[in-house]
């Protein structure tokens, strides 16, 4: 099959000027990229007039492996002009499994709608017929349970080494990385001697290093050397995740932390970042990790006596910031009613203060419940966009158009926002070069020469976007709202659609 993109510029993934011309796909692969008028013969034509033809958007770091066997279509995906997700981050990935009930206990405020009917990356891979592409990683969190459970202690050597054979076997499997947690438990309670063993069994296996590192706020830059030290030791690449800083005693900390990742000439270093001022996670990272450990969350709050410390660590801790932490989405329960609304809110409401109502919504809700938190600045967030080294990617998991809850616009509009409101609108990046924040440089960071880049011989991934209209339309205040723009999606030459994509390593 042959297909031509006609009448439209050209932004081939590498930040060169945008240029007229024709691409020709054929079977899966573009043929050719042809000046414009050129005829094409027996070719179906899309016509691009008026548009940007564009490779198709890698999001680095996104957390759809647990979203997209329920959520195929991939619709809020499609609509932003992605391709390719790299799922597996932050140390959770649903592979490999020996203690299911854990591991679900762990990723409950993802809120996958899996079946859970296998136990590796192979098997998992298989249940799949998604629109997009998705290339995996290992979590560090999931191999720690699948050896350990969720101890709160070192790992003796031959979970260390179940550890590492899992990782792999994954790598064996199709693995395109490894990912770190560190603030989640049980990764969180990995000393930097465990988590270096493991990276270097990695950069073995030929795996990116990806990690949320163990501190966002005063301590980032610590935590950055922790994760370059590990990747220098194993001779791994390294992507640092979501890179900011959070809490305002931390704004204006990027700079520094910029300037040092700039000095690091001895690690393959890259890191990404999205265009919005909050963060999303599980309310149980508001909680001191020793009360996580064991999977016995609930049976300590049950506790009076544990319920108590908890709650006194809670009213100790500085970062709780309750003003700015608003509920996304819960199962069904006492607090049900209270998505959308923020910590202080539904603790007035209850007439107690918000360590109380953290604890009360998390034992109402089986501890699943996840959050927006407002913690960043937008000039932080501006800064980090600025640098030509960072990558763009969502953070997200949400896959469909319309559902429940109320879950960070990030799921939505990361990549139009980037394109129209960054770029066009406050003309922070280029065009091209905003694609290529979304396009070659994800890819190459994952080792891929023949995604993200328009040129003959490439996987026809390609998107084509109104550069007038691309609008993110997503809210915090309105998130189920698809972005528009993203006229073609093209996988491998064809267009998008449920059981287009596949696994690819």
């Amino acid at each position: 099959m042959r297909v031509a993109l006609t009448g439209g510029l050209i932004a081939d993934g590498t930040g060169a000027e945008l240029v007229p011309g024709t691409v020709l796909v054929e079977g899966e692969r573009i043929a050719a990229v042809l000046p414009p008028g050129e005829p094409v013969a027996e070719a179906e034509v899309i016509d691009a007039t008026g548009n940007i033809v564009a490779p198709g958007f890698v999001d680095l770091h996104s957390h759809a492996d647990f979203s997209l066997g329920a959520s195929p279509a991939a619709e809020s995906q499609l609509a932003q002009g992605v391709t390719t997700l790299v799922a597996g981050n932050c140390g959770w990935s649903p592979f490999p499994i020996t203690d299911l009930e854990t591991l679900r206990a762990g990723t409950a405020f993802l809120d996958p709608k899996h079946d859970w009917s296998w136990t590796d990356l192979a098997g998992f891979a298989a249940t799949l017929q998604p629109a997009v592409n998705l290339a995996l990683q290992v979590g560090h969190c999931t191999l720690r349970i699948a050896a350990m459970g969720s101890a709160k202690r070192l790992p003796s050597p031959d979970e260390l080494r179940t550890m590492q054979d899992l990782l792999r076997a994954a790598a064996d499997q199709g693995a395109v990385g490894f990912s770190t947690g560190l603030i989640y438990a049980p990764g969180a309670y990995a000393s930097p001697e465990e988590v270096a063993a493991l990276v270097a069994t990695a950069a073995e296996c030929g795996l990116l290093y990806s990690t949320h590192i163990r501190n966002e706020g005063a301590g980032l830059l610590a935590a950055l050397d922790e994760a370059i030290a590990a990747a220098r030791a194993g001779g791994a690449r390294l992507e640092i995740s979501h890179l900011k800083a959070v809490g305002k005693a931390n704004y204006g900390l990027v700079d520094a932390a910029l300037e040092h990742l700039d000095k690091v000439d001895d690690v393959d270093l890259g890191w990404d970042a999205y265009p919005y001022t909050a963060t999303s996670t599980t309310l149980t990272t508001r909680l001191p990790t020793w009360a996580l450990a064991g999977g016995t969350l609930l049976d300590r709050l049950a506790d009076p006596a544990e319920r108590a410390r908890i709650a006194e660590a809670l009213r100790a801790d500085d970062l709780l910031s309750p003003d700015s932490v608003v509920i996304a989405s819960l199962p069904p329960g006492r607090y049900e009613d209270s998505r959308g609304l923020s910590l202080t809110e539904i603790a007035q409401r209850d007439g107690v203060d918000a360590a109380e109502i953290v604890l009360r919504i998390l034992e109402s809700h089986q501890a699943a419940v996840s959050v927006v938190n407002h913690a960043m600045s937008e000039e932080d967030v501006t800064t980090v966009l600025e640098h030509p080294r960072t990558a763009v990617a969502s953070d997200g998991w949400i896959m469909d158009a319309t559902g429940p809850g109320h879950p960070h616009p990030r799921n939505f509009g990361t990549f139009p926002r980037v394109l129209g409101h960054y770029a066009r609108d406050r003309a922070i990046l280029t065009l091209p070069e905003a694609i290529r924040r979304m396009t070659s440089l994800p890819a190459t960071r994952l080792g891929f020469s023949d995604r993200g880049i328009i040129k003959p011989g490439a996987i026809a991934d390609l998107t084509v976007l109104n550069p007038d209209k691309i609008t993110d339309n997503s809210t915090y205040d309105d998130p189920w709202q698809l972005s528009t723009g993203i006229n073609h999606v093209l996988l491998a030459g064809q267009a998008a659609h449920t059981g287009s994509g596949r696994v690819i390593s």
